[in-house]
């Protein structure tokens, strides 16, 4: 009797690290899978174009990693038994509500979709926001981080940006 439950741990175990491995390559594939697609659609023959891929690139793989990730915690949670049904029932009517308090992270996501459309600025590339200057290190849907002359670095939520200003 105590062998079966030792037996179904461990295979429990191996099917959680399996899920947990599939999802590292399958996110590996897709970035891979993203990348070369928008290097075909974006024929690389300018630095701005390098620079608008890398962007795109950086609110592509996050996105799409979150739901990876968010797919793979409903399968480990059914591996321990749990009855995933009702989560993904009330998913809908959670994702509403949660949409509905965080008006500022949609704020957020919509603004950093315009910076994208807008080809306003990229990876790189050197801005000033308000009174904060400096690269462009890291952008996604919800932030744009710029790195100053002194090295530190300033996440500004996309919704607060209101001017910004492109240094050539």
């Amino acid at each position: 009797m105590n062998f079966l439950i030792l037996e179904k741990t461990f295979f429990e175990g191996i099917k959680i690290f399996g899920i947990c491995l599939f999802t590292l390559l399958f996110n590996r594939f897709l970035k891979l899978i993203v990348r070369k697609y928008l290097e075909e659609k974006v024929k690389i023959s300018k630095e701005g174009q390098r620079k608008r891929i890398k962007t795109l690139l950086s609110a592509i793989e996050g996105s799409l990693k979150l739901i990876v990730w968010c797919l793979a915690i409903l399968m480990i949670l059914s591996e321990f038994g749990i009855n995933i049904g009702p989560i993904l029932a009330s998913l809908g009517l959670t994702g509403f509500a949660i949409g509905m308090a965080a008006r500022d992270i949609l704020a957020d996501f919509i603004s950093g979709i315009f910076i994208i459309l807008e080809d306003q600025y990229q990876v790189g590339d050197r801005i000033k926001i308000g009174n904060l200057e400096g690269n462009v290190v890291e952008f996604n849907l919800r932030r744009t981080i710029i790195k100053d002359e002194e090295g530190n670095l300033h996440l500004i939520p996309n919704s607060q940006i209101k001017i910004v200003s492109k240094k050539s």
